[in-house]
C-alpha cells in the first residue's frame, strides 16, 4: 500500500476507496462479534459511539493499519470521534441521499476523515458507496431536508441536482475500507442482494477542530497529542457492553443523534 499515493488521490478526488486493511478472515471474525452483540443486545445499526462498549469496534478504529492512513490525511495527531455500523439489510430500501457529511455536524473545520469498513461485500448490487470525484473543492452546498423514512440520514440530508454521470462506484471487498473527506458529495443505493451490507463507519478528526454546537461532545486520542482540549475524553470499551460504559454510552449516542439532527 503506497500511503503517499493515497494521500495524493484524496487531496484530487476528495476519497481513496477499495483500500486493503484488514484480511478476509479478520472481516469474518469482527462481523461474527457484531452479529453476536446484536443477538444479545438488539439491534445496533447507526448506534453512535460503539467503541466505548465493544472491543471489536475498538480494535478496528484504533488498529495501526487504519492509524497510518488516517495520519497521512490529516496530521499526526488524531482524535476517534465516533464508531458506528450501518448496516443495510438485504432487499430492503433502505439508501443514503446525495450529502457532504459535515453540513450537520457542528465542526469548525474541515480537518475531518471518514472511513468506511465493509465487513461483508459491498457492491453494486447491495449498494455500495458513490462518490462525486473533486466535490470537497468548493466547501458546503445547500441541502434540503427531504422526509423519507427509508433514508438512513438523521434529518434525510439531500443534495439535489447532483450528475448522476459524475459518480464513482466505490465498491468494497470484506476488510477494504473507503476514506472520504467530510464535504465530498456521496450517496448509496439500497441492498437488492441476498446478504446484509455491513460496514463500520468510523470518523476521525484533528484536534485543533471544535464542536460549535454545544461543550458536551467528547473524543478519544489514538495518535499524536491533543495540545488543544477541546473536548471531554471517551472511555475505550474494556470488555462487552458492561453496564457503567452503556450507562454513559446510552447518553452519548442520545446527545450524537441530537448534535446532528440540529442546524
Amino acid at each position: 500500500m503506497d500511503i503517499r499515493a493515497l494521500a495524493d488521490a484524496y487531496e484530487r478526488d476528495g476519497y481513496v476507496s477499495a483500500v486493503p486493511l484488514l484480511s478476509e478472515e479478520e472481516a469474518a471474525e469482527h462481523r461474527r462479534a457484531l452479529e453476536e452483540a446484536e443477538a444479545a443486545h438488539g439491534p445496533l445499526h447507526y448506534k453512535a459511539k460503539l467503541h466505548t462498549v465493544m472491543m471489536s469496534p475498538l480494535a478496528m478504529a484504533t488498529d495501526p493499519r487504519v492509524l497510518d492512513v488516517v495520519e497521512a490525511l490529516i496530521g499526526p495527531d488524531i482524535l476517534l470521534y465516533d464508531v458506528t455500523y450501518i448496516i443495510k439489510e438485504p432487499h430492503t430500501e433502505s439508501h443514503v441521499s446525495w450529502h457532504q457529511d459535515l453540513t450537520y455536524w457542528g465542526l469548525s473545520d474541515d480537518a475531518q476523515v471518514s472511513m468506511w469498513l465493509a465487513l461483508s461485500p459491498a457492491t453494486a448490487t447491495s449498494g455500495c458507496m458513490r462518490m462525486i470525484p473533486s466535490s470537497h473543492t468548493g466547501g458546503m452546498i445547500e441541502h434540503e431536508r427531504i422526509n423519507d423514512t427509508s433514508n438512513v440520514l438523521f434529518q434525510g440530508q439531500t443534495v439535489k441536482g447532483v450528475s448522476e454521470a459524475d459518480a464513482v462506484m466505490c465498491p468494497l471487498a470484506p476488510g477494504e475500507a473507503s476514506f472520504h473527506h467530510g464535504w465530498t458529495l456521496h450517496a448509496s443505493m439500497p441492498n437488492r442482494s441476498d446478504d446484509r451490507r455491513i460496514g463500520l463507519n468510523v470518523q476521525y478528526i484533528a484536534p485543533h477542530v471544535r464542536q460549535t454546537k454545544h461543550d458536551k461532545d467528547s473524543v478519544m486520542l489514538v495518535r499524536g497529542e491533543d495540545r488543544h482540549g477541546h473536548y471531554r475524553v471517551d472511555v475505550p470499551a474494556a470488555g462487552e457492553f458492561e453496564p457503567a460504559a452503556v450507562a454513559r454510552w446510552e447518553e452519548m449516542d442520545r446527545l450524537h443523534q441530537e448534535t446532528q439532527g440540529t442546524a
